[in-house]
């Protein structure tokens, strides 16, 4: 089990990666009346969102596969959100129409990624058993 474990986070990134997938693309493309449903959302964080989404499927391969470029390529993801974390705080400074919720969205977002960082860190470049 202990070899195989990668595995199982490889699976979590996946069904992480396609949720964020399936939500920014309902946004963006009005699907299933979604964009109804989120109210005042920021479309620059929505297709961030969406390009870390494809990040994160790119990185799946490298959990699967054990790449030593993975954690590198999920720090990526967390800098593209930091930055549009930074320039959303500036936005709602600055009186930007947006929804509270999606302050909180981002933040869990960035722990997510920060997580499979540290995993894929300790899968592809120690090669460490964490059992």
């Amino acid at each position: 089990m202990k070899k195989h474990l990668h595995y199982v986070f490889a699976l979590l990134l996946f069904a992480f990666a396609s949720l964020t997938l399936f939500l920014s693309t309902s946004v963006i493309f009005d699907l299933f009346d979604v964009r109804a449903q989120q109210g005042n959302y920021v479309l620059f964080v929505v297709v961030t969102n969406l390009l870390c989404s494809l990040i994160y499927f790119v990185a799946v391969f490298g959990f699967i596969k054990q790449k030593k470029w993975t954690a590198l390529l999920l720090a990526s993801a967390l800098a593209l959100l930091i930055l549009v974390f930074a320039y959303f705080s500036i936005y709602i400074n600055n009186g930007g129409v947006h929804e509270v919720k999606t302050y909180g969205a981002m933040l869990f977002r960035m722990a997510v990624t920060a997580v499979f960082i540290l995993l894929a860190y300790f899968f592809t470049q120690k090669k460490v058993d964490l059992l």
